[in-house]
């Protein structure tokens, strides 16, 4: 999938509203992301790494997988 140009230089892409973490270079269904980044809830993590993403509390998203919305804390 070509990446959004809001997360063009990050793999992975937390949803503030579900706490799911997708993987950029292996996620397949782009109207996801383009819905997390036109909601403004997408975030970024520094490092960029699946275990950073962990460390805050996101678990990676499988495609089907879903929570219920909550609104963001931050």
């Amino acid at each position: 999938m070509e990446r959004h140009p809001r997360f063009e230089h990050s793999r992975f892409i937390g949803d503030k509203r579900t706490q799911l973490v997708y993987d950029l270079d292996t996620w397949e269904d782009a109207a996801v992301i383009d819905e997390i980044a036109d909601a403004g809830v997408g975030l970024c993590f520094g490092p960029d790494t699946l275990a950073e993403a962990r460390n805050r509390g996101y678990t990676l998203a499988h495609p089907g997988a879903q929570r219920r919305h909550r609104p963001p804390r931050a």
